[in-house]
């Protein structure tokens, strides 16, 4: 499996130790294991940039995912998956907010990102349940 972690925010992460989750992640969605996935960590002005201009919202977001290659949970194809682009310095803010710790916040976010590129969504309540239910499985199950 080949997962690229490119950290550009400034801002330490290697306490998450995020490959190591989307690996565990890949194989238990089914997929193949040569897959490739970009996980770019970025600050906020570049995370800025990428919402305005791929999602037309303004200001930074905390995850963003670009999906390659069209997959979903157990296929069994070689794919570029695609990238899953985090800003630090939001998972810092919302890991406050929500009272856990930042390595916690980034690994959901990690999951949520990948979940988005192979095909789930949260567009309806049912559909958001079930995502985030998954999210937590997964980083729950990963870190034991």
């Amino acid at each position: 499996m080949a997962i690229e972690v490119l950290n550009r925010s400034g801002v330490d992460c290697a306490r998450a130790d995020l490959r190591s989750l989307l690996t565990f992640s890949i194989a238990d969605l089914g997929l193949h294991e040569e897959c490739e996935l970009n996980l770019v960590l970025v600050d906020e002005a570049e995370m800025t940039d990428l919402h305005v201009k791929w999602m037309g919202e303004p200001g930074p977001t905390d995850v963003l995912s670009f999906p390659m290659d069209e997959v979903r949970p157990g296929s069994k194809e070689i794919a570029i998956l695609g990238d899953i682009v985090l800003c630090p310095s939001i998972a810092q803010a919302q890991a406050t907010s929500a009272g856990h710790a930042f390595e916690h916040e980034l690994a959901i976010l990690s999951v949520h990102g990948l979940l988005h590129i192979v095909g789930y969504d949260h567009a309806t309540q049912v559909d958001e349940r079930e995502m985030f239910a998954l999210q937590e499985s997964l980083v729950a199950r990963w870190s034991q």
